[in-house]
């Protein structure tokens, strides 16, 4: 069954230029699950890394959801998955989850997780520039243009340049990481459609969290890691928080987000960089004792507008329609 090319920021409604076999109660729960499960990774990462390697800890987390999602997603599918598919789980594992997510692994440790989130929320202004400058891409409207500067800009305002600062100065290494991270990540983001992952998405999920696993174990053991490994100063908050990655980081927040790519915009997906870190700052009030002041709660207002306008801005131009082959039809997770 085809389905028709999406451009950036085309629909007069969040929930037109969908798939036509899309539940909305799936979908509102696929995002609710990134915006809301993905906001409290930030958090969940930094408590990880305090204690175990950055690489070697990311790659345990997505080859530990892979083991688990592959036999459950042939089982379900039915599909046998291809040198081809294999191939693609591959690219998208280096981009997605070596390049974007071991990237926010690393610079975790020397940038604080409030900060990453403000600066991995450029994931949508990359998207936005690489879905235009690809062949064939679609320039986006003034109003796509306006929200997605509304948003970054409430962001901006949230953290603020005395709040950014702490103690000191952001350390110009670690924010060129996650300026990286998030570029790998929206190349990847926006790319997946044209690489020949398999139909089901929670299969391709599976592949590419063991491929972008291995990857990471190896660049781990590759860069040393293994030998600064000291199990005896593990700290307990450290493994709950690597068991809370996989399971809700991986095997829920992943799958939902790639499921998504598959059936929603670009632009509509890329939203949830706006919400994660509203919703760190909601977890950090509720679990970690720091106040909600005025400021946050303006900033979350310029957010959400911004996130507003970006999700029902209206098409520019007419879709073209992709061949069978090219856009075969996703199966719900």
């Amino acid at each position: 069954m085809s389905a028709p090319e999406v451009p950036l920021g085309s629909a007069a409604s969040p929930w037109k230029q969908l798939r036509p076999n899309v539940s909305r109660a799936k979908l509102i729960t696929a995002f609710a699950a990134v915006y809301v499960l993905w906001g409290s990774t930030f958090l969940a990462i930094r408590f990880a890394v305090a204690t175990l390697p950055p690489f070697l800890m990311a790659g345990t987390r997505h080859l530990a959801a892979g083991a688990v999602l592959y036999p459950l997603a042939r089982l379900r599918s039915g599909e046998r998955p291809t040198k081809a598919n294999w191939s693609a789980a591959a690219v998208m594992g280096a981009l997605l989850l070596l390049g974007g997510n071991g990237g926010v692994c690393w610079a975790e440790q020397i940038v604080p997780s409030g900060v990453a989130a403000l600066l991995v929320a450029s994931v949508s202004l990359w998207m936005v520039m690489i879905d235009w400058l690809r062949p064939g891409g679609v320039r986006p409207t003034g109003r796509v243009i306006a929200g997605l500067i509304l948003g970054f800009s409430g962001l901006a305002f949230l953290v603020g340049p005395s709040r950014l600062a702490g103690k000191g100065p952001v350390d110009p290494i670690g924010a060129t990481v996650l300026l990286l991270a998030s570029l790998s990540w929206a190349t990847g983001s926006v790319f997946s459609r044209r690489l020949h992952l398999p139909r089901a998405p929670l299969l391709g999920t599976a592949m590419q969290s063991l491929a972008g696993g291995a990857l990471l174990i190896f660049v781990g053991l590759l860069s040393g890691q293994g030998a600064r490994l000291d199990w005896s100063g593990v700290s307990l908050r450290s493994v709950l928080a690597l068991g809370y990655l996989i399971v809700f980081g991986s095997m829920l927040g992943f799958s939902a987000y790639t499921w998504l790519l598959g059936v929603a915009p670009p632009s509509r997906v890329s939203t949830y960089a706006y919400i994660n870190p509203v919703v760190a700052v909601i977890l950090g009030w509720a679990f970690a004792g720091e106040r909600i002041t005025p400021r946050m709660l303006a900033a979350t207002a310029v957010i959400i507008a911004g996130v507003v306008l970006v999700i029902t801005a209206r098409p520019r131009a007419t879709a073209a329609v992709e061949s069978p082959a090219s856009a075969p039809e996703k199966a719900s997770v």
